[in-house]
């Protein structure tokens, strides 16, 4: 089930409905189910996929818990592991990793031909095996106990707000607060409300608006000229930003109107001043989960300089893997650990950063726009040939018509932008009002909501007109 789905659109206020009208005890009943439901939409048969890991990680941490040595402390972890990861790597990388052993045999003159095996992705998959496995983990460290109730742990895995895009919540934080008994909360429900709308807004007025310049110019880089593909490059990073911060404000949104809190990801990460700053900003839980298990037990920053440049090449070649099974995110990622390297190498001085920080901002933000280029393109090919035209071939004339934009498209993609600018301003707008004991201020906020959904909804019927309301980007990850 997608967030933008008019099917969504129902399912969300029945289960919110039918879990505040049951008994608090049986509440993680509705939410397993609903979960469940939520999935099923997208494909009924991979819950077994959900289920394996469930199951598997719920008994090892049990196992692991009990285990009287620290061997069968570790084959518990490792044996959760090894599962996760050959699912992960059977339905994500296994074409990929057949394809380059297949294109080494060319290479050394076997005449062998591979067209992969076509595996279908499962949605999220990536999301709910980091989730599971850094259960396991804090069992294993001792941060957390073992949760002994199948139901609440499975909840835990399958929770739909994030289930499939995040963000990637620590068990110590999501488990304790859907065990907790908790009542209907006015303003909780006013701030999930909030957070809804806001996502809505960057997701459908923005993302899915300029969604389609992005892949009039991408998809034939080799028409588009160096000019259009700036704007589109730049178009880019904010769509994904969009999509991506987007999803994340529906999932906590969602949560909150059911009195749960989910980790926030995304502070506000383009007016970063440095590319260190910018992975405490983007995808945060991302970050935090690379960061606790595999920066840190690699070595982290304990073990001299070159040990310390090299963890953070690994962490960031894996994290560019994770995103997909493709030498463009490969090298996305490792682009962005490099530019972490040069950063650890030099000096730091605070003084400076104040008096350029505009000047930070900006390289920091075309620094992470080249990056975004091998991430876009489907190809190194395509995005070698991005870069040869924006140093040499710029087409200027031709701009609009690669991005496939008529001078009408000008003013509402200028529109869409400042509909962005404008999201944030939401919470001020309402903020406080729901909680109002006057009639003129109860009024005023039920306009000021109605106002903003009407938009949202109208953005929403004009964008799938035109072109379509595409899923959340990171569902394929």
């Amino acid at each position: 089930m997608n967030f933008t789905s008019l099917v969504f659109f129902v399912f969300l206020p029945v289960t919110v409905l039918i879990y505040w009208l049951t008994p608090d005890k049986y509440r993680w009943v509705v939410l397993l189910v609903a979960s469940y439901v939520f999935y099923a939409f997208y494909n009924v048969w991979l819950i077994s996929l959900i289920l394996i890991t469930t199951l598997v990680s719920y008994l090892s941490g049990l196992c692991g818990q009990n285990a009287k040595t620290k061997r069968g402390k570790k084959a518990a972890v490792g044996f959760t592991v090894a599962v996760c990861l050959i699912l992960l790597f059977v339905f994500k990388y296994l074409d990929f990793a057949l394809s380059g052993l297949f294109a080494l045999f060319r290479l050394c003159g076997a005449d062998v031909a591979f067209n992969g095996f076509n595996i279908i992705l499962p949605m999220g998959i990536s999301f709910y095996i980091f989730q599971t496995m850094s259960y396991t983990f804090d069992v294993y460290r001792g941060k957390i106990k073992a949760e002994r109730h199948l139901g609440y742990y499975a909840l835990f895995v399958v929770f739909f707000p994030q289930l499939v895009a995040g963000p990637i919540e620590r068990p110590g934080d999501l488990i304790p607060q859907l065990k907790a008994p908790r009542s209907l909360d006015k303003e909780s429900f006013s701030v999930g409300i909030k957070f809804i709308l806001i996502g809505y807004v960057q997701k459908i007025i923005v993302a899915d608006f300029i969604a389609r310049f992005v892949d009039a110019a991408y998809n034939d880089v080799h028409s588009s000229g160096g000019l259009a593909l700036i704007i589109a490059t730049v178009l880019f990073a904010v769509q994904i930003y969009c999509d991506f911060s987007g999803y994340s404000q529906i999932a906590i949104g969602c949560a909150r109107l059911m009195g749960i809190n989910l980790t926030q990801n995304f502070r506000r990460p383009y007016l970063a001043c440095s590319p260190r700053e910018f992975w405490r900003r983007w995808h945060i839980s991302f970050t935090r989960w690379f960061t606790d298990y595999i920066y840190i037990p690699l070595g982290g920053n304990r073990k001299g300089t070159v040990r310390r440049c090299l963890n953070i090449m690994i962490v960031f070649l894996l994290s560019g893997l994770w995103h997909g099974a493709n030498l463009t995110f490969v090298v996305w990622g490792g682009l962005h650990g490099l530019m972490l390297v040069i950063q650890s190498l030099i000096p730091k001085r605070r003084s400076e950063v104040g008096a350029l920080k505009p000047l930070f901002v900006a390289l920091t933000f075309t620094a992470v726009c080249f990056t975004w280029i091998f991430f876009r393109s489907a190809t190194l090919s395509d995005a070698g040939e991005v870069i040869r035209s924006v140093f040499s071939d710029w087409k200027a004339s031709e701009t609009l018509t690669a991005l496939g934009m008529s001078l009408e498209d000008v003013v509402p993609c200028f529109l869409a932008l400042l509909m962005l600018l404008l999201s944030y301003r939401i919470p001020a707008l309402v903020g406080g009002l729901p909680l109002s004991r006057s009639v003129a201020g109860q009024v005023r906020t039920a306009l000021v909501y109605v106002l903003i959904i009407v938009t949202v909804v109208t953005c929403r019927c004009y964008v799938a007109d035109i072109s379509g309301v595409g899923s959340f980007i990171y569902f394929s990850f």
